[in-house]
């Protein structure tokens, strides 16, 4: 016998349009039929199935098993109705009956679809988080479908079953999309609504920036150059700060690309946003003085308590420190974590002249290198940390100027633990020719001296 309207054949349909394996087709398919069985029969009903693929035929057989006395007839059947059927039945056997079509009434085959529709779309659920929950950070691609109070509703090209969105919020509004764009945005986050999981892109976060560059840079890629640190006003300006895991690989030159090719592309892609790359380093001074660019800066102070950084710059240099509204020290100070403080050459002389402007936490030692705790910089392990604070090392200035062979007398000071130390050391007071070097002009010759500073 077959089921109203071929059901089989109109759930091989169905697979097809949700990309179903046979397998669950066939659990959908005998799950809408239990939910129909039990709106017929009661809730305990048990039934076996057997789907003709060939013939788009089903066979619904319902199992009730005999007893002297019945319970539950959704279950059960008594003796003497099942000697009905046949005359050797007894106590304990199970009578097969096939249900015909017509037992199907509308209710019980609305119950069918309902469940089986449910089911779909819980599936389709946990593949969209099964999918995305690790792609948080990741390039996605796709037509925009429609706008909608300043939102981008998105078809994405390998997943179109899939909710994404593009917030206003998290548009660069310098930039113009409509109906029928392709696009590409980074996946920002995965949130739960009533309706199931939302993919929620971006191309105003800074991961957005950290994508592109992936992206176009193979070093990133393989883990060679890491990027540490991303400040971004979007559609304006954008600073990176890298680091390199090969001494052999200049971090800001992978990036930048030959004739800044690789930087340009992404450049292009943000519409034109300016973009500095600088070298990352575990010194606040240091990272505070190479953020700072393109301005030079001629003296950096630092006070560890309040987390602030005083820097002072030429009178030339202070409007080119300060950016335009103030842009390019807002942005190094988040992207250092620091909140620095600019001063001119002259205010820096007319308010004290060789110090820091603010009193040093010792008393006044005028060290041009804070004592930072060792703790505090990132680069070194907890067990070196551990190790130089036992022997009496605790902060920056005491392990600056240590040799390597000073450092291998230090006690327990092993060959690895030592080799970490001379390699932090050596990426810290690197000469300065290591410092972003000119942006090519092919690039843009607009760009200022960080040398991964690209201007759209």
């Amino acid at each position: 016998m077959t089921s109203p309207v071929d059901m089989v054949s109109a759930f091989r349909e169905l697979s097809n349009s949700k990309q179903l394996e046979r397998a669950e087709l066939l659990d959908l398919l005998k799950d809408g039929i239990h939910a129909a069985l039990m709106k017929k029969y009661g809730p305990n009903v048990r039934f076996e199935m057997e789907a003709d693929e060939m013939s788009g035929g089903l066979s619904v057989i319902r199992l009730r098993q005999v007893v002297a006395t019945v319970e539950d007839p959704s279950a059960e059947i008594s003796l003497e109705e099942a000697r009905f059927e046949d005359p050797d039945f007894q106590v304990g056997d199970v009578l097969e009956e096939e249900v015909p079509t017509e037992a199907f009434g509308r209710l019980a085959v609305q119950a069918a679809k309902q469940r089986i529709i449910q089911r779909v779309r819980e599936g389709e659920r946990n593949r969209i988080r099964d999918e995305f929950a690790h792609k948080v950070g990741e390039l996605l691609s796709g037509e925009i479908q429609q706008v909608e109070r300043g939102k981008f509703v998105i078809m994405l090209n390998r997943f179109r079953e899939a909710e994404a969105i593009v917030p206003y919020r998290e548009q660069n509004h310098r930039e113009h999309f409509h109906q029928g764009d392709t696009i590409r945005a980074v996946l920002k986050r995965l949130e739960e609504t009533p309706k199931g999981p939302r993919l929620v892109l971006s191309r105003a976060d800074p991961l957005f920036v950290k994508a592109l560059f992936k992206l176009e840079v193979p070093e990133i890629q393989q883990g060679i150059v890491e990027i540490r640190g991303i400040a971004r006003e979007a559609g304006s300006r954008t600073k990176v700060a890298v680091i390199s895991r090969d001494d052999a690989i200049d971090p800001v030159g992978a990036c930048v690309g030959l004739k800044g090719s690789r930087v340009q592309a992404v450049v292009n892609e943000l519409g034109g946003e300016r973009i500095d790359i600088v070298p990352w380093s575990p010194d606040p001074e240091r990272f505070a003085r190479l953020s700072l660019a393109p301005a030079r800066v001629a003296k950096v102070f630092s006070d560890i308590a309040t987390k602030t950084i005083q820097a002072v710059v030429d009178e030339d240099q202070l409007s080119l420190a300060i950016g335009r509204s103030g842009q390019n020290v807002r942005l190094a100070s988040e992207l250092t974590g620091w909140k620095i403080d600019l001063y001119s050459s002259r205010e820096w002389l007319e308010r004290g002249g060789e110090g820091p402007l603010f009193a040093a936490p010792d008393g006044g030692e005028d060290d041009e290198t804070p004592r930072v705790p060792l703790s505090r910089l990132e680069g070194l392990s907890p067990e070196l940390v551990a190790l130089l604070d036992q022997a009496g090392y605790g902060a920056l200035n005491d392990v600056i100027d240590l040799e390597p062979e000073e450092i291998a007398r230090i006690p327990g000071m092993t060959r690895g633990t030592a080799d970490e130390l001379v390699r932090f050391l050596a990426e810290l007071t690197e000469d300065e020719s290591t410092e972003p070097a000119e942006a090519p002009p092919e690039a843009d010759p607009a760009a200022d001296a960080t040398g991964g500073s690209v201007a759209g």
